[in-house]
């Protein structure tokens, strides 16, 4: 009886299309920011922030990036990786041709990068959909990969061939670097996530977005109806390419440190994709909700032995937590196909109906 919106009555259009009209999610949302912001750099260690938040926003803005394309225009993706290769290494180039700059203006052009590179591989939308088009973005994983090794300039020639991170402070604190503070990487790392989540759910919730999830819905329907393919797809494909070129410039800058093309391989792309698919297709909450079960979930796993002083080697808590990962996935896809965000929708229906049955 406390998650109701009886007695909350809309009395403009603007109310009516909030994007939490109910006050009771304002003041979760409200809850989880605080804690985000306040609660978790206080009472985190650095390793925890290093090793867990940091990693679990990156990836989770890499998540938003493929489901704007897969979950809300429908057009299947298997290159995410790699585009999140051209940002980090835009990013890199941007950093070292113009030092003065900070890095944050980097991070957030190098996206663009990424959008280009976004727009280009994915002409081949414009006649072909599907499993057909998933090939397609394999093959610009491929090349782009392949890039990141034999482009020499991309590194700057560097002998190991890997980006380095550049140090660079902010009023005075450091930023990046060896030196910066993880509570201070990882504020910076938040505020940029949440910055983008808003963006992207004003652009969804827009006519841009519209036009994605009609052309996901129906593309001929959508046409008929004066929807153009050429606009819809190709805006998805590069505001997608966009978040995850910005992922990938924050995971060299602010959590690796340095990478090399490896990094960027097609493990990554399946990784993301797996986010979106057990998190909810067409759903922001459940990138976030992938993104912890994928990745967050398999380091609380390989803890448990050392928390419970178990004498079991490394490789074997490896392949155990593998395995449970993967029978969770299935369980997950066999109860509720349409990922977390469906499981999390189907409990606040009920919340809201309690102590009445749930009809």
């Amino acid at each position: 009886m406390f998650y109701r919106e009886a007695g909350q009555f809309k009395t403009s259009y603007k109310s009516d299309q909030a994007i939490f009209p109910i006050l009771q999610d304002r003041i979760g949302l409200g809850l989880i920011v605080a804690i985000a912001l306040i609660g978790i750099p206080f009472i985190a260690t650095d390793g925890f922030l290093n090793s867990i938040m940091i990693p679990f926003l990156i990836l989770a803005l890499a998540a938003i990036g493929l489901n704007i394309l897969t979950g809300y225009c429908g057009q299947l993706s298997l290159g995410t990786g790699a585009f999140m290769g051209v940002g980090a290494y835009s990013c890199y180039k941007l950093a070292t041709i113009f030092p003065d700059v900070t890095i944050l203006v980097h991070i957030l052009l190098s996206g663009f990068f990424a959008a280009a590179a976004g727009v280009i591989f994915g002409l081949p939308s414009l006649r072909i959909k599907g499993l057909y088009l998933a090939i397609t973005t394999l093959a610009a994983q491929f090349f782009l990969e392949w890039m990141f090794v034999r482009w020499g300039w991309l590194f700057n020639y560097n002998e190991s061939g890997a980006i380095q991170n550049v140090p660079q402070k902010l009023f005075g604190v450091q930023i990046t670097g060896a030196a910066a503070d993880p509570v201070t990487r990882y504020l910076v790392v938040l505020s940029i996530v949440v910055f983008l989540t808003w963006i992207a759910s004003n652009i969804i919730r827009g006519r841009i977005g519209r036009s994605w999830m009609m052309i996901r819905d129906m593309d001929i329907a959508a046409e008929l109806m004066g929807i153009k393919p050429l606009n819809a797809k190709l805006s998805a494909f590069a505001v997608s390419s966009y978040f995850c070129g910005v992922a990938g410039a924050l995971m060299v800058f602010f959590w690796l440190g340095s990478a090399e093309a490896d990094v960027f391989n097609i493990n990554l792309s399946f990784q993301v994709l797996f986010m979106v698919i057990i998190g909810g297709m067409g759903s922001l909450i459940g990138s976030f909700m992938g993104a912890a079960f994928i990745f967050v979930l398999p380091v609380v796993i390989r803890t448990i032995p050392r928390v419970l002083g178990l004498d079991i080697g490394g490789a074997t808590v490896e392949h155990v937590s593998t395995m449970a990962i993967g029978a969770l996935i299935v369980l997950f896809l066999i109860v509720e196909p349409h990922g977390l965000a469906r499981l999390w929708q189907i409990g606040k229906e009920k919340l809201r109906n309690w102590p009445f049955p749930y009809g």
